[in-house]
C-alpha cells in the first residue's frame, strides 16, 4: 500500500489516533489505529517505548530489520508502506485482507500473484524469512497476495549463495501454503521442491530452532499451543459451583487458550457487576488462568452463550471475529466491549 498523497511533514506531525490492540508480547505491542486528521489511511503501529528494559536491546534489532526490509521493498505491490519511525516505534500502513488459514485461497491466480511478489521482494533483494505462517500472507478484497510483519526480513547487499538458499526457503514456504489450502494445483517440480528442505533449514531445525523456542517460550513468555488437556472438564465444575454461589453474579462461560509455554489455560467470562478482584477472591484453587467481567455476554435464541464467539476472544483470534461481526451486526454490538477489555494479547492459535 502506497502513502497517501499528503504532505510528508503533516504525516510525520500527526498523532497516532489507537483503535484495536491486537497483540502483546516481550518485545512490542501491535496496535491499529489512523492518523489524526487522515481518518481514512488506517496503520498499524508497532510500539516499543512500553517494551521492560531488559528486551529492549532484542525488540530495537527485531524494529530495525524491520524498518529495513520496509524500506527496501517500498512501492512493491502487496507490501506495506512505512510510514514513520520514532521514539515511540515504528508506523507502517493497514494491509486490508484476510488471513491465508481464513480465506483458504483456491484460485490458482492468487499462487500466481503471490510468486510475482515473491519475486519483485527478491529483485530487491528482501527476503522474508517469516512466511510459514498462514497469518502473514494476506488475500486482499480484490483476490491479489500480500504479505505483512517483516520482523524477521533480511535484505542483502549481494545475491551470493546466503540469499539465493533464503530466497528459495521463502518459496519453499510459500508451497506449503499451497499444500494446505489447494494441493491439486502443485505441479510435480512443485512437490520435488517441498520434499528438499534446504540444508540450512535442516540445520536450523536441529540446533538454532530449540534453542529459538526455549528463549521465546520459557524465558520470554511468548505463547506455545502444546498440551490440550481438558481444563474445562477438570477445573469448570468446582469454579461454577463457587461463582455462581454470589447473588451479583448471573452466569459463566468458559474457553481455553493457549499459554506461555504451559499448555492449555481456563478462560472465564463472568457475567456480573464484581470485579475481577473479587472474582478472584471468589474462585477456587486452581484459578483460571484469566476472569474476565461481562456486562452482558452474547447469546443465541435460546439463552444459551455464543461460545463460537467467547472462544474467539479467548483466543485472541481477532481476524475472525471481524468476518463474524460482518456477519452479524447485532452481535457486533454485544461482542465490542468484550474484545475491548479482553485478557489475552497474545497472537498464537490454541490447536486441538
Amino acid at each position: 500500500m502506497s502513502l497517501p498523497d499528503i504532505p510528508q511533514s503533516i504525516i510525520t506531525n500527526a498523532a497516532f489516533v489507537p483503535k484495536t490492540v491486537h497483540k502483546r508480547d516481550i518485545f512490542s505491542e501491535t496496535i491499529s489505529g489512523s492518523l489524526e486528521g487522515i481518518p481514512d489511511f488506517p496503520v498499524v503501529l508497532r510500539k516499543l517505548d512500553t517494551v521492560p528494559w531488559y528486551a529492549r536491546p532484542i525488540a530495537w534489532a527485531l524494529a530495525r530489520k524491520e524498518i529495513k526490509g520496509l524500506r527496501a521493498v517500498h512501492g512493491i505491490e502487496g507490501c506495506p508502506a512505512l510510514v514513520r519511525v520514532d521514539k515511540t516505534g515504528l508506523l507502517r500502513s493497514w494491509t486490508q485482507g484476510t488471513p491465508l488459514q481464513l480465506a483458504k485461497p483456491s484460485d490458482p491466480a492468487w499462487y500466481r500473484d503471490a510468486r510475482r511478489l515473491l519475486r519483485d521482494m527478491r529483485r530487491a533483494g528482501v527476503t522474508h524469512n517469516d512466511i510459514a505462517k498462514p497469518q502473514n500472507w494476506l488475500m486482499t478484497p480484490d483476490g491479489r497476495a500480500a504479505v505483512i510483519d517483516f520482523q524477521l526480513a533480511s535484505v542483502h547487499r549481494r545475491r551470493g549463495p546466503l540469499f539465493r538458499t533464503m530466497a528459495r526457503e521463502d518459496l519453499r514456504h510459500l508451497l506449503k501454503q499451497k499444500r494446505a489450502y489447494a494441493p491439486d494445483l502443485l505441479t510435480p517440480s512443485e512437490l520435488s521442491m517441498l520434499a528438499q528442505k534446504a540444508l540450512p533449514s535442516r540445520i536450523w531445525m536441529a540446533t538454532g530452532k530449540r534453542a529459538y523456542n526455549f528463549v521465546t517460550r520459557r524465558l520470554m513468555n511468548w505463547s506455545d499451543g502444546e498440551g490440550t488437556e481438558d481444563r474445562i472438564e477438570r477445573d469448570g465444575p468446582a469454579l461454577r459451583t463457587a461463582l455462581m454461589a454470589h447473588p451479583q453474579v448471573a452466569d459463566i462461560a468458559l474457553s481455553t487458550y493457549a499459554l506461555p509455554a504451559k499448555g492449555v489455560g481456563l478462560y472465564a467470562f463472568v457475567e456480573t457487576t464484581l470485579d475481577a478482584g473479587m472474582l478472584s477472591s471468589l474462585a477456587p484453587q486452581p484459578r483460571p488462568e484469566a476472569m474476565q467481567p461481562v456486562t452482558a455476554m452474547p447469546r443465541h435464541a435460546d439463552g444459551s452463550p455464543r461460545m463460537d464467539a467467547l472462544d474467539l476472544v479467548a483466543a485472541n483470534r481477532l481476524d475472525e471475529l471481524a468476518l463474524l461481526q460482518e456477519r452479524e451486526p447485532e452481535l457486533a454490538k454485544a461482542l465490542a466491549p468484550i474484545i475491548a477489555s479482553r485478557l489475552n494479547l497474545t497472537d498464537r492459535v490454541l490447536r486441538p
